[in-house]
């Protein structure tokens, strides 16, 4: 999920603000830029985000900003790179063969300490171009190995990096929500979630266990509903905004004027599609609850069901994901209402389960857990599998501290 409590101003989440040294032109301002740019792009997307807008966060004009970046996608690649770098750095000052705890509390130390910009990489990187991209993964590469190391001492299971990349998923997860928590009291939780999550067995059988029903996705039978089956994986292979009327019409056999018959413009077919994926979570969840028996199984049943969801509605959930910031305020608001009611059904079921967790700590940890399927599921490619789904089921109730 993207965000339980809706969408928070950048100026709202410690901005760079302007004032009289500015015009002294700071020695760091490059990197003031960076910082200031990396949280208009984690919070409004790449292709939503300005120039003026990253510029006024640092108490610059526009111009002035183009003298330290040639384009905004120059500046949008040097956030991507910042935040691998960051964690490179830290996991470099770890010596080799310490403690797991150590590799996880420098990770996590890192990311918490810059939340507000660290999402770029997560859902926005799929816009750089191919060599940066390679780059990137190359980064990130390390620190999921350096991680695995860790995680191979301290418990050695063979599972070709999975608990590793989902330990950084639990820890990454702060960066795409706005929950307000201490730094050092985020710090001590993500750890722990992450550190739950190295200690699960994945090929473990789950306590309680049984087959999810997922409603099934409405069958296409109106030219409406025929562009938006045509249009989510378009979306999620392309990206929003690299995607044409063109490209969707031709999907269904139309001419690109016939579509706005159905849709007023491109962006009302996104939000049909992040409503749709919302229904479906909600119905799932629905029949995921009928007749658990207690708190402890209510949690892995919601587990078992957002697992199921990511991998059977891959594409849907993705374009849900990482195309939700994009959209105009009035399109998101019914999203952010069903976010905050699907957030709030985990909150309640975790902290019966966990009676010592307050509301924040547990929302944390919910999102921490989407993390978790997130990252998990990337490594194993979404391949969907009943292997698959317990495995990842199993590393979120770990991450839930259950």
């Amino acid at each position: 999920m993207t965000d339980s409590y809706g969408p928070v101003s950048v100026s709202a989440r410690s901005a760079v603000t302007a004032d009289p040294a500015a015009a002294t032109r700071p020695r760091n301002r490059k990197q003031l830029i960076v910082e200031a740019a990396g949280r208009v792009f984690s919070e409004r997307g790449y292709h939503t985000a300005s120039m003026g807008e990253i510029a006024a966060g640092v108490g610059i004009t526009a111009a002035a900003l183009y003298r330290h970046f040639p384009n905004k996608y120059a500046l949008f690649a040097a956030c991507a790179d910042v935040m691998a770098d960051r964690l490179v750095a830290a996991l470099d000052e770890v010596p080799p063969g310490a403690p797991l705890t150590d590799v996880l509390t420098a990770v996590t130390r890192v990311t918490v300490a810059h939340r507000a910009s660290g999402g770029v990489y997560r859902w926005e990187a799929r816009y750089l171009n191919r060599e940066d991209r390679r780059t990137l993964r190359a980064k990130f590469g390390h620190v999921v190995g350096r991680v695995d190391e860790a995680v191979q001492r301290a418990y050695a299971l063979p599972d070709e990096r999975l608990r590793a990349s989902a330990a950084l998923g639990a820890i990454g997860s702060i960066t795409m929500h706005h929950t307000s928590i201490a730094q050092r009291r985020a710090e001590d939780l993500l750890s722990a979630s992450a550190l739950g999550v190295a200690a699960t067995d994945p090929t473990a059988a789950r306590r309680g266990a049984r087959p999810v029903a997922l409603p099934a996705q409405p069958v296409p039978r109106t030219r409406r509903a025929q562009i938006l089956a045509a249009a989510v994986p378009l979306f999620a292979r392309d990206g929003f905004a690299n995607v044409t009327n063109g490209q969707i019409a031709e999907a269904v056999g139309l001419a690109p004027s016939a579509l706005y018959r159905h849709y007023p413009g491109k962006v009302d077919i996104l939000a049909a599609a992040c409503l749709q994926a919302a229904g479906l979570l909600a119905q799932g969840v629905d029949q995921g609850l009928h007749e658990v028996a207690g708190p402890y199984d209510a949690v892995v049943a919601l587990a078992a069901t957002y697992v199921a969801y990511s991998f059977e509605y891959t594409a849907l959930n993705t374009v849900a994901e990482a195309e939700f910031a994009g959209l105009p305020a009035d399109l998101r608001q019914p999203l952010v209402l069903a976010q905050r009611e699907h957030i709030a059904v985990w909150e309640q079921q975790l902290r019966l389960a966990r009676p010592e967790l307050d509301p924040r700590q547990a929302r944390v940890l919910v999102h921490a857990g989407f993390g978790v399927v997130v990252e998990a599921g990337r490594r194993l490619r979404w391949r969907d599998s009943h292997e698959n789904r317990d495995a990842v089921t199993a590393l979120v109730v770990g991450a839930l501290g259950l």
